[in-house]
């Protein structure tokens, strides 16, 4: 069975960090795409990170530099660093895992960034 879960959200004040994490599990990793998105509430979900399974790093072109996405050795982990972060960041954010055609996603881990 396919497991991903996320740890990490809370609750920050703005310009605050935070660091989210994905673990995986019951698949093989070696030659999956993990990435990051979001959903606000209200509004659809949108894509804030990707790291092949090469290890390249993709962001949406209207990233502004305050999020830093990583992958572990064993490919099994995915972190996402947060800075400076923005009430407008305040989501849910979820992994995705992609491998041979399918697709599989986390629960979610809540982010508010408040003051």
């Amino acid at each position: 069975q396919v497991r991903l879960v996320e740890t990490g959200g809370g609750l920050v004040q703005p310009g605050g960090s935070l660091r989210l994490s994905c673990a995986a599990s019951g698949i093989t990793v070696s030659d999956a795409n993990m990435a990051w998105y979001r959903q606000a509430p209200g509004k659809e979900r949108e894509w804030v990170a990707t790291v092949s399974s090469v290890g390249q790093i993709m962001y949406p072109k209207s990233e502004e530099g305050r999020f830093t996405v990583s992958r572990s050795s064993a490919k099994d982990m995915l972190y996402l660093q947060m800075n400076n972060l923005k009430p407008e960041d305040t989501a849910m954010y979820y992994c995705n895992l992609r491998r041979r055609g399918r697709e599989y996603w986390g629960q979610g881990t809540q982010v508010t960034v408040s003051s």
